[in-house]
């Protein structure tokens, strides 16, 4: 799969249609900067806005990934087939988004504890190395999986316990 072919191609379908780059961004809920870094094959848009895009410019999927017309059209059980993978990847950010923030909220709490804690100046007892423990732990492990490498530390995780489970 060509990045760059892919996405002179939806630069070209943008151009057709008479759209600018921030009407296009528009149309499917990102900004302006991203439908640009699809036009310059840095990126790819996700699967579901690949799907959402053909029909938009009435071309099939495979044309898309392809980055040129093809006389071929996609048939129903491949589109179909992509878009619950699409709706499995979305449910699968969704559950990943939700655990992060009950990590963020117990944190959270964890801080305001400690906060108290230091303003009475009862730091210095278990709770209080507890809570500033939890705390700075929430902290890395926000900052780890909001980085751009966090899709390589859950592969790695999946990894590891996959060969634990053998």
């Amino acid at each position: 799969m060509n990045q760059i072919k892919i996405g002179r191609f939806i630069k070209e379908l943008r151009k057709e249609r008479g759209l600018t780059q921030e009407q296009l961004a528009e149309q499917f809920g990102v900004s302006r900067r991203t439908v640009s870094r699809w036009e310059t094959g840095s990126n790819l848009p996700d699967l579901d806005i690949l799907v959402e895009m053909s029909d938009y410019f009435s071309v099939s999927l495979r044309e898309l990934l392809d980055g040129e017309r093809n006389a071929m059209k996609m048939d129903k059980e491949l589109k179909d087939t992509v878009l619950k993978v699409a709706d499995y990847s979305n449910e699968e950010k969704r559950k990943l988004t939700k655990r992060m923030h009950l990590l963020f909220i117990v944190g959270f709490i964890a801080g305001v504890i400690y906060m108290i804690l230091l303003f009475t100046d009862n730091t210095d007892n278990f709770v209080g190395g507890l809570c500033q423990g939890i705390t700075l732990g929430m902290m890395i492990l926000g900052v780890m999986m909001t980085s751009r490498h966090a899709a390589k530390i859950r592969a790695f995780k999946l990894r590891l316990l996959h060969k634990m489970k053998k």
